[in-house]
């Protein structure tokens, strides 16, 4: 079996005034793409920085096969430079990693090609849709070809359509890429969850452990009209349960 891209062993996070979230245990395999849910406050995107390298758990360890240098991360918002075109915005990761200019250029040129906008080389964000930003957001993230890519919600606050065209695009993406990133990515819509991932961690409420896990059926990338699926839709009502089970731990905050 291989190695795990990520691992978090008993991992704990102390903050103060609150309790403790975890402990975590928690093995990404490579190439998988795991789906966060839970109720605001559980812990996902503290999970997401555990995996990251961003943030040292107060207990237990977080592990990465090849260090953080290797992780692509797509925040909520896009995070862009708003003074840089999209092409120097792709490009900064490559460059400060001693990429020579030139060929950061060509490669941010390529990953902005792979997310449908080759004509948008030298669009400065504030000419960009929300849409359109968050694809710059994600060309980034997988410009330098990470082998784990961190997602925290990049899809919450794009319209419907926009938002389904985007999930489409990054299961082509992924599919793509030879070997396949690992993903996991948070969200709070057991829709999309069932939609994008291979399993689903349902996070409890209280004390941000795992509360449940859930395999989920048929192969990646789902076809057009999976959603449409029997089995699609069973997942996502027994996702929606053990999600709403979570919520209601006797120890959840009010």
């Amino acid at each position: 079996m291989a190695e795990p891209t990520a691992t978090l062993s008993g991992a704990v996070v102390q903050y103060p005034g609150r309790p403790p979230l975890g402990p975590v245990d928690l093995s990404i395999i490579p190439g998988e793409i795991v789906a966060l849910v839970g109720a605001s406050g559980a812990g996902k995107s503290t999970i997401l920085r555990l995996l990251a390298g961003l943030e040292a758990p107060s207990e237990g360890r977080a592990t990465r096969a090849s260090g953080p240098a290797h992780t692509g991360f797509v925040f909520q918002a896009p995070t862009l430079m708003p003074w840089a075109d999209a092409r120097t915005n792709v490009a900064l990761p490559l460059e400060l990693a001693g990429v020579a200019p030139a060929e950061a250029r060509r490669r941010a040129d390529e990953a902005l090609s792979a997310v449908g906008l080759g004509d948008r080389l030298i669009a400065r964000p504030r000419k960009l849709s929300g849409g359109m930003a968050m694809r710059v957001s994600l060309a980034r993230a997988l410009v330098a070809g990470p082998d784990l890519l961190l997602l925290d919600e990049p899809f919450a606050a794009l319209d419907s359509i926009t938002r389904r065209g985007l999930i489409e695009d990054l299961h082509h993406l992924w599919a793509a890429r030879s070997p396949r990133p690992a993903i996991v990515f948070v969200t709070h819509d057991v829709e999309e969850a069932v939609y994008l991932a291979d399993r689903a961690l349902v996070l409890d409420a209280a004390t941000g452990r795992i509360a449940a896990e859930q395999t989920l059926p048929g192969s990646l990338p789902r076809p057009g009209s999976w959603r449409m699926n029997t089995d699609y839709r069973s997942a996502v009502e027994a996702l929606a349960q053990a999600l709403a089970d979570a919520m209601r731990s006797p120890q959840a905050p009010a």
